[in-house]
């Protein structure tokens, strides 16, 4: 298969409410450096994809209010490639968004679509489970898609659940089950046939049209109105993207399709959907405290992650597994074990600053 064969889309469009006050709807998670690597999470996405897929070949699709921040942060990716959505329709319709402009191009065209704010430790794996995924894709009419070997049985992750053939390196889906309460999520794990959904995908642009018009076809019938790489391809998309059904592409198709198959990866991934998860992802100081900053005294303070922006000097006494984040316009300070609610503070915030702007 030829390298210039080899497509990328980058799903860059959410707003990251459970990351605030560091994520706000200005600038989301994506755009952040949430590891204090040097790197926001978008461009140590596009670093992992553009060792194996040439830039010309690697697209944006964020929400048109980032269309700007997406080519400050990628200035590599030409500027066509990076594409705005004028409406949050979740995952189905920016797929097929996505798989139209690319078969345009390339009616021969393999695609990855990556989430832009994931974390992956073990890259020589994931590039290699790709090439995998790009062959099968490319040579057979598959859905495939890259399940994560689970470490626990986490409640905030989807599961694929496949049909068990001795010593493949991939396997015909059997069901995808959405967030699973803890008792069913263990039982998952014991029973050793699932693998957690990281929303990584892979399909030739001919297969992944045929499932939009067998099980999306309302959708695909307004998708054909436009034409794509054009100059009024953006007015199109405005016009048709209200009418559009709001709908995961999990929900809307992988679930119903005969011939979605699965490569188990261990990655060393997260979605990095929470502060837990950045906790458990960073480095930490002798007493488990997760801190991206220098001028810090702690006594008698364990567990924390401590995140601020400037270079104010912090002290802390005396907490225990705490998150603690400080912006330049909001303070927080909550119990780690509460960050599931911190969508609900800014909801609350919302109301409770009404008259005067707080994002």
């Amino acid at each position: 298969m030829l390298q210039s064969d080899k497509y990328c889309v980058i799903m860059a469009g959410g707003i990251g409410s459970r990351f605030w006050p560091l994520s706000t709807q200005k600038f989301p998670k994506q755009f952040q450096d949430i590891l204090g690597t040097g790197r926001t999470m978008i461009q140590q996405t596009y670093d992992r994809i553009s060792k194996i897929i040439p830039v010309e070949n690697i697209f944006v699709i964020t929400n048109k209010e980032y269309v700007g921040l997406s080519h400050q942060q990628l200035p590599e990716i030409p500027e066509e490639n990076i594409v705005g959505e004028p409406l949050m329709k979740n995952t189905a319709a920016c797929n097929l968004y996505m798989a139209n402009k690319i078969a345009e191009r390339n009616p021969d065209a393999t695609m990855v679509v990556l989430p832009a704010d994931h974390l992956i430790l073990k890259e020589d794996v994931f590039l290699q489970k790709l090439e995998l995924a790009f062959n099968l894709a490319a040579e057979n009419e598959y859905l495939v898609t890259l399940g994560i070997t689970p470490t626990r049985p986490d409640t905030g992750y989807g599961y694929i659940q496949f049909v068990e053939k001795k010593n493949a390196e991939y396997f015909k889906v059997k069901t995808f089950t959405e967030k699973p309460i803890l008792e069913i999520a263990q039982s998952f794990l014991d029973s050793g046939d699932f693998l957690w959904n990281a929303g990584i995908f892979i399909w030739n642009v001919k297969s992944i049209h045929h499932a939009f018009e067998e099980y999306l076809p309302e959708m695909t019938q307004h998708f054909m109105a436009c034409d794509y790489n054009a100059g009024n391809e953006e007015n199109c998309i405005e016009l048709i993207y209200p009418k559009v059904q709001k709908i995961s592409i999990d929900n809307g198709i992988l679930e119903k399709a005969k011939n979605v198959y699965v490569i188990p990866a261990d990655l060393g991934w997260s979605d990095l959907g929470t502060w837990t998860s950045v906790y458990e992802n960073t480095e930490k100081d002798k007493n488990q405290n997760s801190v991206n900053q220098k001028h810090l005294l702690t006594y008698n303070a364990e567990g924390n992650i401590i995140h601020t922006k400037n270079n104010k000097v912090v002290v802390i006494d005396g907490l225990k597994d705490y998150i603690v984040v400080d912006t330049d316009k909001v303070l927080l300070i909550c119990p780690r074990d509460h960050d599931q609610l911190i969508k609900d503070y800014v909801l609350d915030l919302k109301n409770f600053k009404k008259g005067e702007r707080f994002m």
